[in-house]
């Protein structure tokens, strides 16, 4: 299970592969100058409920994963989260779909 500290303040546990495939595309985005809100479920034992980030360029952010090999990249997942984070709600994390291209290492 890998983590995603926002500022050092905001932190979830997102597992691995799927923080693989959202530093992807939250990298994507800042590097074309487009910043986003980040939005994910609180654990129930942080009280619940949900939070929501505003992703920028001048915000510190840390992907921190428990594994040491990076997981193979699905396409079709890149592409989904990438139109997540282009509409008005932002970016949240959505079951990986069936890869419609061959993956590739990160």
């Amino acid at each position: 299970m890998g983590r995603f500290i926002y500022d050092n303040t905001q932190k979830v546990d997102i597992e691995d592969r799927a923080l693989t495939h959202v530093q992807i595309v939250m990298v994507s985005k800042l590097r074309r100058g487009e910043p986003f809100g980040f939005s994910w479920k609180d654990d129930r034992s942080t009280g619940g409920g949900r939070t929501t980030v505003w992703i920028h360029s001048h915000a510190s952010l840390v992907f921190k994963y428990s594994g040491s090999k990076p997981p193979a990249v699905n396409r079709a997942w890149i592409h989904a989260l990438d139109s997540i984070a282009n509409a008005p709600s932002g970016l949240y994390v959505v079951p990986e779909p069936s890869p419609t291209r061959t993956t590739e290492a990160a």
